[in-house]
């Protein structure tokens, strides 16, 4: 014998099926928009632009893969032009970190080294760099560079210790060298010697990550 519903019953069974269509745990049930990804921008040199790699190979985008692979929602642009010295980064900076980044990342200072410029010029670039990022209440973090040996070790003592010196003044989270791990290995290196091949931006990547990590923690929160 069938058994009859009435129409109080009816609508029970209409609205019960309703609300399992916006069960717990559903996109629309939370009714909460995704926050907006963190916005980070990469200013440096060709060692950031990607130069000679495959598109997609840069550091930036190889950095945001994996800081999304760990869960964080971030994008990271890519602000590196071959060739730049730390003053071609200071005189571009305006337009290259728009309005609403949440975080610089700056590597620069290698070129300097490469051309022998006195390591006071690329000093006094990156701190204009990190103060003027900072009046603009735009954190920071450090990438440093070390200088060729064969500089002399009175030019590599100044070069080197400009990051550190800067880093500690405006209590910037700093990761000493960017090349870590790879520089003199030809394997990681394209045949010019200087710049990482793939593997090797993938290998700056997965030694740099825990530095990143530390930044992304101090920036406020939104």
């Amino acid at each position: 014998m069938k058994r009859q519903f009435g129409p109080l019953m009816a609508i029970i069974f209409a609205c019960a099926a309703a609300l399992a269509l916006v069960a717990p745990g559903s996109a629309r049930a939370q009714g909460a928009p995704q926050k907006d990804p963190v916005r980070l921008v990469a200013l440096g040199d060709s060692l950031t632009a990607g130069y000679g790699l495959p598109q997609g190979a840069a550091f930036p985008n190889v950095l945001e893969q994996a800081l999304k692979a760990k869960g964080y929602n971030v994008q990271v642009a890519n602000a590196g032009v071959s060739g730049d010295t730390a003053s071609g980064g200071l005189d571009r900076l305006d337009w290259s970190i728009p309005d609403g980044t949440d975080g610089v990342i700056v590597e620069l200072g290698a070129n300097d080294m490469l051309r022998g410029l006195d390591p006071a010029i690329p000093r006094k670039a990156v701190e204009t760099i990190v103060e003027r990022l900072q009046a603009r209440n735009i954190p920071v973090m450090l990438v440093g560079m070390l200088a060729s040996r064969n500089l002399g070790p009175e030019y590599a003592e100044k070069f080197d210790s400009l990051y550190q010196d800067i880093a500690e003044k405006h209590g910037l989270v700093l990761y000493p060298f960017f090349l870590d791990g790879v520089a003199g290995d030809t394997s990681l290196n394209l045949p010019d010697g200087l710049h990482p091949t793939a593997k090797g931006i993938e290998i700056i990547v997965g030694r740099i990550l825990p530095t990143v990590e530390k930044f992304l923690a101090t920036l406020p929160q939104r």
